[in-house]
């Protein structure tokens, strides 16, 4: 049974930790600077408490790092200034050299790093959602995750391979409902969106719906996806590949963070006029 920190715990940080839990280790999280919401969650999985991440690094062999993109270096440096020497899987939405960059940092005082990426929405059931791990020691990490309902795929021996593989599963998912969303607006914006929208499934059945349906469902995490873009775009860069659509992506996501946190999913209109009046602003 191993101790396992989890940095910092939001939704999806919770499913994670709930699949390690029911995968019978212990699980701490540190409680400094967290929010009600945060607390409330950790209470209803009766997760074990640290006051300090100094605290957590101590009591911790494995430290698994869930937080928004552009949080992600920053938090491996405050572990490495902590002093903690064990196990550090980072399975933020980053591109692979910016994981290659985090890993070399740590690795200079003999922390092992697992690079992960989580494809799929938190967890309820088997066979949903992924998380994929590469580099040495990532079976460590997998056996955290051995009763489910996170299912875990080990890639390779390379840091950056989990890392490459979340980047152009996202490009894709969240890429489109960014492109969608645009699209839709340009339209609304030109009274031409009834139109687009039936010539649309004329050609696909469905199309439309499952189009507004992208488009809500991110919206509340917009706030998360602009980093998530911005990180896409380095990954197309690096490759050779042109990344101003994902930059462009990124504005889209920016225009959208009056959403987080909101109760219920926002319309599709109310999803529009934000776009138009960030675009006028």
């Amino acid at each position: 049974m191993n101790k396992v920190g989890i940095l910092h715990p939001g939704e999806m940080g919770f499913a994670v930790a709930n699949s390690v839990l029911n995968s019978g280790h212990e699980v701490y999280w540190c409680s400094e600077g967290r929010s009600e919401a945060t607390r409330q969650r950790a209470q209803t999985l009766n997760l074990s408490a640290c006051s300090t991440l100094d605290e957590l690094c101590r009591t911790c062999g494995i430290l698994i790092s869930v937080c928004p993109p552009h949080a992600a270096l920053d938090m491996a440096q405050a572990v490495k200034d902590s002093g903690f020497r064990g196990l550090y899987a980072d399975i933020n939405a980053i591109a692979p050299n910016t994981m290659k960059t985090l890993a070399d940092n740590l690795q200079t005082t003999g922390i092992t790093v697992i690079d992960g990426g989580i494809i799929g929405l938190p967890p309820v059931s088997a066979g949903t959602t992924w998380l994929h791990l590469s580099g040495h020691g990532a079976e460590q990490v997998a056996d955290c995750f051995s009763a489910g309902p996170m299912e875990t795929s080990i890639l390779g021996p390379e840091i950056g391979q989990a890392s490459g593989l979340k980047m152009c599963f996202a490009a894709n998912s969240k890429g489109t409902a960014a492109l969608h969303a645009a699209i839709l607006g340009a339209a609304d914006n030109l009274g031409v969106r009834e139109a687009l929208e039936r010539q649309w499934d004329t050609y696909t059945p469905g199309f439309t719906a499952k189009a507004h349906g992208r488009i809500r469902q991110v919206a509340r995490k917009a706030w998360r996806f602009t980093g998530e873009m911005e990180e896409i775009a380095a990954t197309l860069s690096d490759t050779g590949m042109p990344p101003e659509f994902f930059l462009g992506a990124a504005r889209i996501y920016a225009r959208q963070t009056g959403f987080k946190d909101i109760a219920e999913e926002p319309t599709l209109e109310e999803i529009l006029q934000q776009l138009s009046e960030k675009s006028e602003a």
